[in-house]
C-alpha cells in the first residue's frame, strides 16, 4: 500500500519542530503588514512573530490572503510526484475560504493522477486547534492506520476539539467585523473581555463578556474543567497573542487542578493574529463536544 503524507496549513500555527518530528507538511498563507507583503511559515523565516505584535502595537495594520487553488495544486503534486498520496486538514471553511480552494486542486489532481488519492478535509479547527486535531491524525498514522480509515477517524473526531479564545484588544475584533465600534469603545473603557469559541460549524462566535484580564482567564479553564475528559492522557494547547505569562498563568491553573500529560504552549501566528491581535490567549482541549 503506498504511503501518504499529512499535510496542514500555516494558519494551524504548528510549531516548527512538531511538524517535522510528526512529517507533517505544511502550505504557507500569505498576510501584508503594513506596506510589506509576508509568506507565513512554521519556522517564521519571513518575519518572527514578536516583530509582527510589535508592528501591530505600533499601529500597522495585518491583511490575510486565503491559498488559491494553484498554490494547492502545486504543493500537493510535489507530494504526488514523490510517489505518495496526500491527505490534507484544512483551516475551517466557516472561517476562510482555503478549504474550497483545496477541494478544486485535489479534484483536478485526482482526474489527472488517477492512481493516486488526494483526501481533503474541512478541519472546522483554527491555530493549535488545528495542530491538535493534526497531531492526533499523525499518531493514529504512525500506528499504522491508512489514509482513509485515518480521513473516517478525523471526520468522526474534529468536533471533539474545544477551541475557547479571549482577546486584550476589542478594536482587532471590531475590524474584523465581529464587533461593532460602539460595542469596541464601550468594552475597551469598562475592561470588557470577550469569551468566545468555535462552534460546530467551525464558526467563531461570541460566549460570555467578563471584566477583567485574569477573570476571562479563569473562564477559560472553567470551559476546560467542565468540558474535558481524560485530562491524563491529553495534550493541551495554549496559543499567545506575545503575552507569555498570562498562557503560563493558565496553564498554572490547569496544572494546579489536574494531572494533564502535556501543556505546550505556543504562539499564535499572524495569520490568526492579523485578527485577534497582541494579548490574544486561546485554550485547546478534547471535550465532550464543543
Amino acid at each position: 500500500m503506498r504511503d501518504y503524507i499529512i499535510v496542514t496549513d500555516a494558519t494551524s500555527d504548528i510549531p516548527n519542530e512538531m511538524a517535522n518530528e510528526l512529517n507533517v507538511k505544511v502550505v504557507p498563507m500569505s498576510f501584508s503588514l503594513g506596506e510589506k507583503n509576508y509568506n507565513h511559515y512554521p519556522d517564521y523565516r519571513e518575519l518572527d512573530i514578536k516583530t509582527f505584535y510589535d508592528k501591530q502595537r505600533a499601529g500597522q495594520t495585518s491583511l490575510t490572503t486565503q491559498i488559491n487553488v494553484a498554490v494547492y495544486l502545486d504543493f500537493f503534486e510535489e507530494i504526488i510526484k514523490s510517489d505518495k498520496d496526500v491527505l490534507y486538514i484544512s483551516f475551517s471553511s466557516a472561517l476562510s475560504s482555503t478549504y474550497q480552494s483545496s477541494v478544486l486542486a485535489a479534484k483536478e489532481l485526482n482526474e489527472k493522477y488517477p492512481d493516486f488519492k488526494i483526501i481533503t478535509i474541512d478541519s472546522k479547527a483554527a491555530t493549535l486547534g488545528e495542530t491538535l486535531l493534526v497531531k492526533l491524525a499523525a499518531q493514529k498514522k504512525s500506528e499504522g492506520m491508512n489514509i482513509e480509515d485515518l480521513s473516517k477517524w478525523v471526520a468522526d473526531n474534529h468536533l471533539k476539539v474545544c477551541h475557547y479564545f479571549t482577546v486584550d484588544d476589542l478594536n482587532h475584533l471590531k475590524r474584523g467585523g465581529r464587533m461593532t465600534a460602539m460595542t469596541a469603545f464601550i468594552g475597551t473603557a469598562l475592561d470588557i473581555k470577550p469569551i468566545l469559541h468555535v462552534n460546530d460549524e467551525g464558526k467563531l462566535i461570541p460566549l460570555d463578556k467578563v471584566r477583567g484580564r485574569k477573570k476571562a482567564l479563569k473562564v477559560l479553564f472553567n470551559y476546560l474543567a467542565e468540558l474535558s475528559e481524560n485530562l491524563e492522557e491529553q495534550t493541551i494547547f495554549i496559543g499567545h497573542g506575545d503575552c507569555i505569562e498570562d498562557a503560563r498563568y493558565l496553564e498554572s491553573l490547569i496544572k494546579e487542578a489536574y494531572k494533564v500529560k502535556e501543556v505546550i504552549i505556543h504562539p499564535i501566528g499572524p495569520i490568526i493574529g492579523s485578527h485577534t491581535g497582541p494579548g490574544a490567549i486561546t485554550l485547546f482541549f478534547l471535550g465532550k463536544h464543543r
